[in-house]
């Protein structure tokens, strides 16, 4: 078979001791309650209820005694009472390796490229398909030699993934020390055994090219404990080319973003963005519970999408995870965790990962479905009380490691919310808030004005700007923070204007505030303002963003003298008018030169100097 079930195992599982057969007592919706006879299980591992031929797998959430509640993750119609379920002994864990890269999984790792080939587009339940190509032969070659001494996490060897050098590494569960007895190389499936190694307690175990880890568990967790890995502070920006994220919301390396906004103000856009042109070399996308049109749309739209870093396809570099909101909510709680758990491998080896994460208010929402059917105590709005820490649980595994080859990795993660009716004080918003660093809060009426990217200057914030002080000192200007704070002080004083105007007319206002406004209203059409469907304007480099900051702040820094409001008016619509155009043109082109002299040119004829 292509993609057996996972009958074909690492050769040492990572085993907790599972409970032999035990019996379903009762079937709520997605939970099941079950018997487990006497025998010991524990929270978090996996069985499988077993119905007919069919083999449903589920996950234990609570134990008492000896019955236990179980989350289905498939759907529960034809379990019965006395049904067997057979019990792993296992997390719920997904299997990492070679080939991951370019695939799009479910929440629990099943590849539905190989699901809709092998069974068509209506999925039978009860399924599970190994995640990798178990034909495909990888050109392995070993970084260590028999009778060498490893760690769990170091390297033994790499394969070409791509544009990648894919690590192998000891299998992240070795508590001690293992010696390596025998290694070979050559082109190998992933469930060929490439390496033989030893433990403290002299048992012997094959490696092969993938192991397995539960996602609820931190890959890094003991190795941080041993200090084997560092975990280290954010020291750069993550750059996305968005000039309002860049220069006022920075989000870091390794850094914790959020993106809370009603339905229409272009989440999915700004998602689109960010995911192509940041400075990452990986981008797992987790699509937790969303519309399956805006998840059909992102599986079209990577493949055929270049990516600006390495010219292929976009796809080439990315995971998508995809629990839509048709598909089972269990699953749907997991996929967060299991794209979580994709990115933190990668940033084992090295490489900057980004997740995003759309929506965790659908994730939220599950984790309330199963709450309420286990009859647990509500929290605000009928969320568990334990939303807060498993929000934070989710975000605190993102950060930079360096790891045991000196090589140094980071995971960022950006976390969407879809609050309903855009209300910023909803539990999940306001637990986020409370975890992350970056605010980027979506404004339903700058939407409506068509300002995209819809980010409203007035309510998002980044505590990054700040922390990453040096860094922007030593790479843009050394006044860079105290002008973008500036700025953004320009910003609130527009605003006050704006109000005041909306009561008293522009009769109401003297000339110097109105060209304050003007000013404050400059800065968002040509800075805060981006195209997204413009080749040059989608994008725009750190160094052009300076220039581009440099010339704005020094519009916004000169005084004018004008004799009425209507000639203020008169010059910054033809200054916007301007600028645009030099945004819609390529940097160092006749084009550029030209617009960015007639800006200067026409401020000139109105300065005070």
């Amino acid at each position: 078979m292509d993609n057996p079930s996972f009958s074909i195992e690492p050769r040492r599982k990572l085993s907790f001791g599972g409970a032999g057969d035990a019996r379903v007592m009762a079937v709520r919706e997605s939970l099941v309650t079950i018997d487990t006879g006497g025998k010991a299980i524990r929270k978090n591992e996996v069985g499988f209820i077993l119905v007919g031929q069919e083999r449903l797998m589920a996950e234990v959430l609570r134990i008492q005694g000896n019955t236990a509640d179980m989350q289905v993750f498939e759907d529960t119609r034809g379990v019965r009472v006395g049904d067997r379920v057979e019990m792993s002994g296992e997390m719920l864990s997904v299997v990492l390796g070679p080939g991951l890269l370019g695939q799009v999984f479910d929440g629990l790792e099943n590849p539905l490229a190989v699901l809709a080939r092998d069974h068509g587009f209506f999925l039978p339940r009860g399924l599970k398909i190994f995640p990798l190509d178990l034909k495909k032969k990888w050109a392995f070659t070993p970084t260590v030699s028999r009778g060498d001494t490893l760690f769990a996490g170091q390297t033994i060897g790499t394969v070409q993934e791509g544009l990648l050098t894919h690590k192998i590494m000891v299998p992240f569960h070795e508590p001690e020390s293992v010696e390596v007895t025998w290694i070979q190389q050559g082109s190998f499936t992933v469930d060929t055994p490439v390496a033989r190694i030893k433990g403290r307690d002299g048992a012997l175990q094959e490696m092969t090219l993938f192991q397995k880890w539960p996602v609820r568990r931190p890959i890094p967790e003991a190795m941080l404990r041993k200090r084997r890995v560092e975990r280290l502070y954010p020291y750069e920006p993550m750059t996305t080319t968005t000039r309002i994220i860049d220069t006022f919301f920075p989000i870091a390396l390794g850094g914790t973003a959020c993106i809370p906004g009603p339905f229409g103000a272009g989440k999915t856009v700004l998602q689109s963005l960010i995911s192509r042109y940041s400075t990452v070399d990986i981008v797992i996308v987790t699509a937790c519970g969303e519309r399956a049109g805006e998840v059909v749309e992102t599986i079209k739209e990577f493949p055929e999408t270049q990516d600006p870093r390495t010219g292929g396809s976009l796809m080439d570099r990315t995971i998508i995870v995809c629990n839509t909101s048709s598909m089972p909510v269990a699953a749907r709680e997991a996929s967060i965790y299991t794209g979580i758990t994709l990115g933190e491998y990668y940033r084992q080896m090295g490489y900057h990962v980004l997740v995003i994460a759309d929506s965790t208010s659908r994730w939220a929402q599950a984790m309330r479905e199963t709450s309420g059917r286990m009859e647990e105590i509500p929290g605000e709005e009928g969320y568990p009380a334990y939303l807060d820490s498993a929000i934070k649980s989710v975000y605190e595994r993102a950060g930079v490691l360096r790891c045991q080859d000196q090589s140094v990795g980071s995971l960022t993660v950006i976390g969407t919310v879809s609050p309903a009716g855009g209300n910023f004080e909803e539990p999940v918003t306001q637990a986020t808030l409370a975890t992350v660093k970056t605010f980027l809060g979506l404004s339903y009426d700058r939407a409506y004005k068509r300002f995209y990217p819809a980010i409203d200057p007035l309510i998002s914030w980044s505590r990054y700007l700040d922390q990453l002080k040096d860094w922007f000192n030593d790479n843009l200007n050394s006044s860079w923070v105290e002008d973008v704070k500036s700025m953004h002080e320009l910003f609130a004083q527009g605003d006050a204007i704006y109000q005041m105007m909306q009561v008293t007319g522009e009769e109401g206002i003297s000339i110097e505030d109105f060209i304050t406004w003007q000013k404050a209203t400059l800065v968002d059409m040509v800075f805060l303002q981006q195209d997204a469907f413009d080749l040059v304007d989608a994008s725009m480099p750190l160094d052009r963003q300076l220039e581009s900051f440099q010339l704005v702040k020094k519009l916004t820094q000169q005084m004018y003298r004008f004799e009425d409001k209507d000639s203020a008016r008169q010059l910054f619509t033809q200054i916007t008018g301007l600028y645009k155009n030099l945004n819609y043109s390529p940097r160092s082109s006749p084009e550029y030169e030209r617009y960015t002299r007639e800006i200067e040119a026409l401020a000139l004829k109105f300065s005070v100097n």
